[in-house]
Formats: structure tokens, sequence, C-alpha cells
């Protein structure tokens, strides 16, 4: 795996498990994402843990706007950890895209489970497929997520413009929802677990009739122009109320990701926690059933490994 021996060589050396860390530090920040997503209670679980289980540790999930906010948190010292997909994790430390102002020093603890792009709209709206967008009125995410990165991207694959095919939104997903029922909007772009709240409470409305818009034939697309971060895959039929069919549709994965500077030791401790406690991560919501060892090594993080992560997975013996 990329930046693994580099890693091992820079931060491993000498290195143990030492209480000094988690001694000195008494607030840990974790930025997640807004409400309506699975980020938010998921970050609130690893929170709990986390203060449960490491001494003089109090962890708190903080609302955010997402990856690209939790990205740029981390950068300014505000968070210490956060979610975020592949893909703007990347761009942030290449310092690309909406990172154009500056390198973020951010390293991954772990793979956490894919994320797919949800590309939703109702009946009644006459939208089939990605192109019937156009001259409709879609949301693509808001400002500080990594849902509108990778919605511009699949739009782009697609073979239309963002600005001028369609009157764009910038709402979160709870907002979406309320925006598609009150019919402000004739779909919107969502990535994440499965199953998202938001979208379960719209399929649910009565009176509305889900539609999940194919579009897994963009991933290649996608691919040529940003590398091979995308992957296809399927939103299973039944996964949201009045789903009667798979969703064929793009995936990236999710990781955590912490700054640089965040000692080894805490590092280490935070990724151990999580796997030692991951039952209790599952009780608060089934996509931590995908954190395993072996996404650590087949899913491919795209950016450095932080060294307190790797000593965890050596000690496991998990050959990254």
């Amino acid at each position: 795996m990329r930046f693994v021996r580099a890693a091992i060589v820079a931060g491993l050396a000498g290195l143990a498990l030492t209480a000094s860390a988690l001694a000195q530090q008494k607030t840990l920040s974790i930025g997640t994402g807004g409400t309506g997503g699975v980020y938010y209670p998921l970050g609130g679980a690893i929170a709990n843990v986390l203060s449960k289980n490491l001494p003089n540790l109090q962890a708190t999930a903080e609302v955010t706007g997402g990856s690209v906010d939790n990205l740029k948190l981390i950068g300014s010292g505000q968070s210490d950890v956060g979610f975020s997909m592949a893909d703007a994790a990347l761009d942030a430390f290449k310092g690309e895209d909406k990172f154009k102002s500056g390198k973020i020093e951010v390293r991954t603890l772990m793979v956490l489970y894919p994320n797919r792009m949800h590309v939703v709209t109702i009946e009644g709206t006459g939208i089939d497929k990605l192109a019937d967008l156009k001259g409709k009125r879609v949301s693509t995410g808001s400002p500080g997520s990594a849902t509108e990165v990778m919605a511009f991207r699949l739009i782009e694959a697609a073979g239309l413009d963002k600005d001028r095919d369609m009157k764009r939104e910038r709402l979160s997903v709870a907002e979406s929802v309320n925006a598609i029922k009150d019919r402000k909007i004739d779909a919107f772009f969502w990535v994440g677990g499965l199953p998202t709240a938001g979208v379960t409470d719209l399929a649910a409305t009565p009176g509305v009739r889900i539609k999940m818009i194919d579009h897994a034939d963009a991933v290649a697309g996608m691919n040529a122009k940003h590398g091979n971060l995308y992957a296809a895959g399927v939103i299973p039929a039944g996964t949201y109320p009045g789903q009667d069919k798979d969703n064929r549709i793009a995936v990236v994965w999710n990781i955590l990701v912490a700054g640089k500077t965040m000692p080894d030791d805490m590092a280490y401790a935070i990724v151990k926690t999580m796997f030692e406690k991951k039952a209790d991560l599952v009780a608060v919501h089934k996509e931590a059933e995908s954190l395993d060892y072996k996404s650590q090594v087949t899913a491919n993080s795209p950016i450095p490994w932080h060294p307190g992560a790797l000593k965890y997975f050596a000690d496991k013996g998990v050959k990254m």
C-alpha cells in the first residue's frame, strides 16, 4: 500500500503505547456530518465508545457540513478526528479542488464503510435517468460536503453541465428531503451509508413514491478523470420503503482521518478501541459492520496512514 513503508520508517521507530498523550488530552472533537445522514449517529457512537474506554478523555461528535468541512476543521486545529470520503481526503492532501488555498496534512486512521451515491427523485417529476435532470431543480449537496464533490464529478461524467443544465441548490440531505416533499426541487444527490435516515423518511412519506436513478455506467468516466477512486455498486431492492428494484450506483469508501500531529499513542488507542468495541458501534448503525481488517488493505486509502494506526495493525498481524 502506498505510503506504508515510509510511514513505518518515519513514525514507528521506538513507538511504545504510553499514557502520555491520553493523560494530556482532555477533549477530542470528531467532525461528522448533518443530522440526516450516517456520519452523525455513527460519530456519536464513536465519541461515546472513546469517552467510556479511554482514560481522561471526553470525545464529542460535532454536526458539520460533511467531509470538506471536517478536513478543513482538522487543518485549522478545530477538530481532532473526522469522517471523510476518500476522494475529498485526497483533494485535501494534494491541495486541489475545494482545498486550493492550501494542502492539509491529514492521515488515515482506518477505512470505515463504502459510501453509496444516491440520486433520488419521486414519481411525477419525469426523471428516469441522469440525462432527465436537464432543466430540473436539483440539490447537489451542502457546500461543506463531499456529496457536492462527487455529484459534480458524476454530473460531468454523464455529459451534463452542473451550472447550465439545471437549477442547482446546495442543500443537506435533510433539507433536500423537505424540499422535495414540498415540490421545491425535483431531485437530489446524496452520498451516504445504508440506510440513510433522511431517504428512509422520504420513502415512507404517505403519497410519495421514491425513485432511485441508476448511474453506474458513469463510473468509468469519473475514474478516467479523477483516478480509480470510484467503483460500481448496488443499493439493494428493499433498502428503502417502496424501492422495488436494485439501484446501480457509484461507490466511494469512507475513511476516518486525523491530523499529522496527532500523537502516535492517541491514534493507536482510537483505532484499538473502535475495533474492540465494534459491537457497540453496530448497535447504533449497521454500517459499522463493514469495519474489519480486510477492508483496511483492500480499500487502499489514497492518503498516508497515521503511524499509530499502522502500529496497531502491525500488532494484529494485518499486512498493510
